[in-house]
């Protein structure tokens, strides 16, 4: 069973072990692994440690398997992460809902993310749970020393009202 919870400052070294190997899957392709993943590393540690807070986590038998984020506590999903072994299994699932819901509570009506535009399990991930391409750019990453490619998707998650007099609008 899933259960999605806000992360403890104990779950700081699992989560970025869980993040690590989630996007080594993810940047298949994109980046060099050997070269990047110390540094990928790094960054999950340094974002965790001092923003666990902003952080929930998807639990499974009491062990987390995921995790997400809103970074800036705005309608930007930054992070959304899987343990490669766990996914499939409703977790993803389970925390975008959670998100989502921390969006619509925070005054919010539309939830955003982006992601580079080669995952493409992941843009089909966001794309069946209702999100749309909202942008494309191709910048160029010094870290990767190379152009990569996002892209940005977007979820209207409140109803628009309509405009215009009486019942129903004009």
């Amino acid at each position: 069973m899933v259960m999605v919870r806000n992360a403890r400052e104990g779950d700081v070294a699992a989560l970025v072990e869980i993040g690590t190997r989630a996007w080594e899957q993810a940047v298949v392709g994109v980046a060099d692994l050997q070269v990047r993943r110390d540094h990928a590393r790094n960054a999950f540690e340094q974002f965790l440690s001092g923003h666990w807070l902003h952080v929930s986590v998807a639990e499974t038998d009491g062990a987390p398997a995921g995790w997400a984020a809103r970074e800036a506590l705005d309608d930007e999903i930054s992070d959304l992460w899987i343990d490669p072994l766990q996914q499939k299994r409703g977790l993803g699932t389970a925390l975008l809902a959670a998100m989502e819901a921390e969006i619509v509570a925070a005054g919010f009506e539309a939830s955003r993310l982006q992601t580079h535009a080669r995952n493409i399990a992941a843009v089909a991930f966001f794309q069946k749970h209702g999100y749309s391409v909202n942008w494309l750019s191709v910048d160029y990453s010094p870290r990767l020393d190379r152009n990569v490619e996002s892209i940005g998707l977007r979820r209207q998650l409140v109803a628009d009202l309509p405009v215009g007099y009486g019942p129903g609008g004009f």
